[in-house]
């Protein structure tokens, strides 16, 4: 009898120790769990933890609550501009309504994937290049909420979508290229232009010092040729200054401005009738031409203007007569 009590217990002790392993769960801090009691949804969904079910009765299901990372294939499309790009981007979803996520699709993961992948094309049909290469933030945007919409109702919530990589023809990688360097090669010009502008101001601005004070201009010149006489590498070629020709054009005019004052205030003089005639008088009047004649006609304007008087004729004893002066 006693043996057959000892059996016994034995065996309820099995029993009991065989139903409590298989009714026992244990839940991660990261997961929840979701009870099916014969094939029903259970309203409590279990928490992390030790747990216990019913065996052969209820199902115990985990759901995983981590940021989930999911990767968006590339995705081959035409812009609105005409231009055929490849883009992929990433995804990170959480689950937040554990009981949804299970019942309402039937593998949440394939569907945010596709759901992505739909959007992702439908974000490229509906923008230009230019935003898909510089406005990545508004469109990473306008991507999150199409793909959040419908997986709100999964029971999934869309924490990021951030677009990785855009890919070009290589045609059009070379087009932007050159775009690129002529916009480049512009904006130097406007800046060396408006460079220029500002030299030529200044420069104006001392070209106007200078005709005020022309040493300054002699002064600049000198230190011009000191700079470029520090380098012994060049032949140096100093200009004549044209200011220094006029100086001495000035100093030349003073003495001769000073010997024609006299000669126009004398008196005027009465000219003198040579009575050479002949070779003699002609040879004289061939030397009196040259330089000297033409002084004595500018220093004497106005003896010229006067007529010449006729010589006086005065009666010789043999009576012929001969001229005097």
């Amino acid at each position: 009898m006693v043996e057959e009590l000892v059996v016994a217990g034995v065996s309820l002790a099995s029993v009991g120790a065989v139903y409590v392993m298989s009714a026992a769960r244990v839940v991660k801090q990261y997961e929840r769990g979701v009870v099916f009691r014969l094939g029903r949804l259970r309203s409590h969904v279990r928490g992390p933890g030790f747990t216990m079910i019913v065996p052969f009765v209820d199902r115990l299901q985990k759901v995983n609550i981590q940021i989930v990372t999911l990767p968006v294939p590339a995705q081959e499309g035409i812009t609105r501009d005409n231009v055929t790009v490849r883009v992929d981007a990433v995804v990170y979803f959480k689950v937040t309504a554990p009981a949804e996520a299970i019942v309402r699709v039937e593998d949440y993961r394939f569907a945010v994937s596709q759901m992505a992948q739909t959007s992702l094309r439908s974000i490229i049909g509906k923008s230009e290049l230019d935003d898909l290469l510089s406005s990545r933030e508004k469109l990473n945007q306008g991507l999150e909420l199409m793909i959040d919409s419908p997986a709100v109702e999964w029971g999934v919530t869309i924490d990021r979508v951030e677009i990785k990589d855009v890919s070009l023809p290589e045609t059009m990688k070379r087009s932007m290229a050159r775009q690129a360097e002529a916009d480049r090669e512009r904006r130097a010009r406007v800046i060396n232009a408006d460079a220029e502008l500002q030299a030529s101001k200044k420069l104006a601005e001392a070209a106007q010092q200078m005709e005020d004070t022309p040493s300054a201009l002699q002064l600049r010149l000198l230190q011009t040729v000191v700079a470029v006489a520090a380098e012994k590498n060049s032949t140096l070629v100093l200009p004549f200054p044209v200011e220094l020709l006029r100086f001495l054009e000035r100093a030349q005019q003073g003495p001769e401005v000073a010997q024609q004052r006299p000669v126009q205030q004398a008196p005027q003089q009465m000219p003198q009738v040579s009575s050479q005639t002949g070779p003699q008088a002609g040879q004289q009047a061939g030397q009196q031409t040259g330089p000297q004649a033409g002084s004595q006609v500018r220093e004497q304007p106005v003896q010229e203007q006067l007529p010449p008087l006729e010589p006086r004729l005065n009666p010789d004893p043999d009576g012929s007569t001969s001229g005097q002066d």
